[in-house]
């Protein structure tokens, strides 16, 4: 397992020979996703273009006044606002970002919701927890793929990562994707985890070339357990801090999941908290899982 000196290393050795790289990072405005666009800034020193993508505009400024200056010039770093629990959100801004960034070397999807709460449908009919976790991550590659293949085409990289919890899925009830008839926590929970490691396999199906990573984080110390509306996770939450030899804090994290991003070779990958690589899960990687799964999502995110 690389500890994080070594990942540190590694990640401050990222050089790219076609010049200024496009990151965009959704869920970049808090844990995870903001210690690894803070990572990412650092070892580029700050001559990278960066996006973060999300709801809160303050905490943006204040992540992106952190950054290093850049040296390149036109290089931009910058807030983009989405709530992703929308599909129609997600594909406004997934098409308004394509027109400014013909090419998108790196794609990190970490946004999170954290609740017991039973099935919370958007207006769009899908489940909150599931838009979050799945859903929306599912929608904005999908409509990024074009930068993401030109950025692949022209010898660059073109790397995707969605952060949540990959080793973790198992079967899933293919006359219920959704979960509309069967929702619970733990099948919410299992679904998106599944989901997501049938989602990595199938763009990987169509796409070879593209790296796309579904990577565990193992627990982290975000602000996602504070700002739950469930009072056991605010709980947990606080006492997380006495356990800060068995968690990690954002920043670290962010290393770690930035290494899975930047070591991923083409292809569908798992990995764990570490940034290592963990093997599929065979049994329910069959291709009509795969497609059937595919072809819901689909449906499902095309408001």
């Amino acid at each position: 397992m690389p500890s994080l000196s070594t990942v540190r290393a590694f990640n401050a050795g990222f050089a790219p020979s076609y010049g200024t790289p496009v990151a965009i990072f959704v869920g970049g405005t808090s844990g995870i996703g903001q210690g690894m666009a803070e990572a990412f800034a650092r070892h580029t020193k700050g001559n990278a273009n960066i996006v973060l993508v999300g709801r809160n505009r303050a905490a943006a400024e204040a992540i992106i006044s952190t950054f290093p200056t850049p040296t390149v010039p036109g290089v931009k770093h910058e807030f983009v606002e989405c709530d992703v629990s929308l599909m129609k959100n997600v594909r406004r801004t997934a098409g308004e970002l394509l027109t400014r960034f013909p090419k998108v070397n790196f794609l990190a999807l970490s946004t999170g919701l954290l609740t017991l709460d039973g099935r919370n449908e958007t207006e769009e009919g899908i489940d909150r927890k599931l838009a979050v976790h799945y859903y929306g991550r599912w929608r904005f590659i999908r409509d990024l793929m074009p930068a993401l293949e030109a950025a692949h085409k022209a010898g660059e990289d073109a790397k995707v990562i969605s952060v949540l919890a990959a080793g973790h899925g198992g079967a899933i009830d293919l006359n219920d994707l959704g979960l509309k008839k069967s929702f619970s926590v733990p099948n919410a929970s299992k679904a998106g985890c599944t989901y997501t490691d049938l989602m990595v396999t199938a763009y990987a199906d169509r796409y070879p070339g593209i790296s796309f990573v579904h990577s565990y984080p193992g627990v982290v110390n975000t602000p996602l357990f504070t700002r739950s509306n469930t009072a056991t996770i605010r709980y947990t939450g606080m006492l997380l801090p006495l356990f800060r030899l068995f968690t990690y804090t954002p920043q670290a994290a962010g290393e770690h999941q930035l290494y899975a991003l930047l070591k991923a070779g083409p292809g569908a990958k798992l990995t764990d908290d570490k940034g290592a690589d963990i093997p599929l899960k065979e049994g329910y990687f069959n291709p009509e899982q795969v497609e059937k799964v595919w072809a819901h999502t689909e449906e499902e995110t095309s408001a």
